[in-house]
């Protein structure tokens, strides 16, 4: 009922995930992510101890392939589960399981995969991955919604549309941006607006937080507003 891709931006290090399906607020709980460590998306009958205990194997040091054969062989009820999953070397693994609805199936690449099911058909995700692979000039965040809307063009969830999410992790413990459309007749064009509508404001504030390497951020006001226009000029220079 779901399809959706888990990347690892080779750029920034970021780790993302787009997801879209006919079924109320996916963002809740198909996308776990985790700055540094890794993606999981859990799908199908979802089974939410896919995306916290795999995300505890990945902090632990356990590949992407290893955290895989571990969640599925603790599940009995595996074979109604679909996951794939990114670790922190880009390594992914993925499993569909017997039992899922048709169309159903994954693409396992470096740094990126794609997983769906209850899909149109094959070309759901095989033209999810390739627009990916063609989009490599885009920001991360608008990379990933142009690989769903092509499996959406491609037919998408055969049911057809309802919900859809984004969440980016870089390197802080929080996320650098977690969109969620939770009923709406087309979410994935939701899920881009809304993108653009962060980039007015929103994703240059996030820069003058806390951070890592500079624990109080960015606290003059007027320093905030100066530095958000000059990133607003910048991109609409580029």
């Amino acid at each position: 009922m779901t399809w959706s891709i888990i990347a690892r931006d080779r750029d920034t290090g970021q780790f993302g995930i787009a997801v879209a399906t006919f079924f109320f607020a996916a963002g809740a709980l198909v996308p776990h992510v985790k700055s540094r460590v890794g993606a999981i998306a859990t799908q199908a009958l979802v089974n939410p101890f896919y995306g916290t205990d795999g995300l505890r194997l990945l902090e632990q040091g356990a590949t992407a392939p290893e955290v895989v054969r571990k969640i599925i062989a603790a599940d009995p009820g595996r074979d109604h589960r679909q996951v794939h999953i990114i670790d922190s070397q880009g390594r992914t693994a993925a499993h569909t399981g017997k039992s899922c609805v048709g169309w159903c199936g994954h693409i396992e690449n470096d740094n990126f995969s794609v997983a769906g099911n209850m899909l149109a058909g094959a070309s759901v995700i095989g033209d999810t991955a390739s627009a990916y692979i063609r989009s490599a000039s885009l920001r991360f965040p608008r990379r990933l919604i142009a690989a769903m809307r092509a499996g959406e063009a491609a037919g998408g969830d055969k049911r057809g549309k309802q919900s859809a999410a984004l969440i980016i992790c870089g390197e802080e413990e929080w996320s650098d941006l977690n969109l969620r459309v939770d009923d709406h007749a087309d979410p994935l064009a939701e899920l881009e607006r809304l993108e653009n509508v962060s980039r007015e404001r929103f994703v240059h504030f996030m820069r003058m937080l806390p951070n890592r390497s500079n624990r109080v951020g960015v606290t003059d006001r007027q320093l905030i507003e100066s530095k958000i226009a000059e990133a607003r000029a910048a991109e609409r220079s580029s």
